[in-house]
């Protein structure tokens, strides 16, 4: 009995290992094959290895098309997703600290539209209105209020949920040695909502460095391109360099990738923890 548990283990492991290669592996080596290809090659689009390796010679024009297009985008996209996930930690850790604190119609209401936010998709055209009404429209300011708005409910649910396992005795002892209420938060919970806090740094800046419609509707303009928006420049009608594109894709990928290499035990940890003790 026990050695064909074990075989079926065996089993599930080894068809998990194939599905998983397949979803994930296989595109990626794909795409580095066609990246490292000539234009003719690539244009074959054929799972196959390159004649001559032009990785490093596509790279290179990828970042050096027009004027250095490439570095513009890559420092817009920077640009935009430290603003957008600064505004959201601090944000979103003061409201799910009065929403988890406090037991009021006000939390109540709060904690409803926060879940509202989850649900209803963000409506273009009403939004590109009111930005160009306040004159932020085709700016990267208006652009990171968009990104906040829309990933705030995420970012206060998670932090809510964490908050939940920090004792309240945590506050009173606080308050009794003199602690105001900022005092209380800045000093005391927020350095307590590291794992949390770590969890949507991270996915907040995947989201919204990958972004392209929102950039597409909202900030529209050659000097506003953002990495994402960079895969139209080999792409025309009549012609298509898969070469390059698949080159860019490369270059955009590099920072999401490095971002999750070094933070991927303290993701884990933040999601996992406000579930266990919550």
């Amino acid at each position: 009995m026990t050695i064909r548990n074990n075989l079926t283990r065996t089993l599930i492991d080894i068809i998990t290992l194939i599905v998983v290669s397949i979803v994930f592996i296989v595109p990626f080596v794909f795409i580095f094959l066609t990246a490292s290809k000539t234009q003719a090659e690539a244009a074959m689009f054929e799972f196959s290895l390159p004649s001559q390796f032009r990785l490093l010679e596509n790279l290179w024009e990828v970042i050096q098309f027009r004027d250095y297009r490439m570095v513009l985008a890559l420092w817009n996209s920077f640009l935009l997703t430290v603003g957008s996930v600064l505004l959201i930690v601090i944000l979103a850790a003061g409201v799910a600290f009065v929403v988890q604190r406090r037991n009021d119609r006000m939390a109540s209401l709060v904690s409803t539209l926060m879940l509202t936010g989850l649900i209803i998709p963000p409506a273009v055209v009403p939004t590109i209105f009111v930005l160009q009404e306040i004159g932020l429209y085709k700016t990267l300011l208006g652009l990171i209020f968009v990104e906040v708005s829309i990933q705030l409910p995420f970012a206060v649910l998670i932090l809510r949920a964490f908050m939940a396992s920090i004792p309240r005795e945590i506050d009173e002892a606080a308050i009794i040695d003199g602690s105001s209420p900022w005092q209380l938060f800045f000093y005391v919970i927020f350095p307590l909502l590291r794992p949390a806090i770590i969890t949507i740094v991270v996915v907040s800046a995947v989201v919204i460095y990958n972004d392209f419609t929102l950039p597409l509707y909202f900030l529209p303009g050659s000097e506003n391109v953002t990495a994402q928006l960079t895969l139209f420049s080999f792409i025309s009608q009549f012609s298509s360099r898969w070469d390059l594109l698949f080159a860019d894709v490369i270059i955009i990928t590099i920072p999401p990738l490095i971002m999750y290499i070094f933070f991927q035990r303290e993701i884990v940890a933040g999601l996992t923890s406000g579930a266990v003790k919550g």
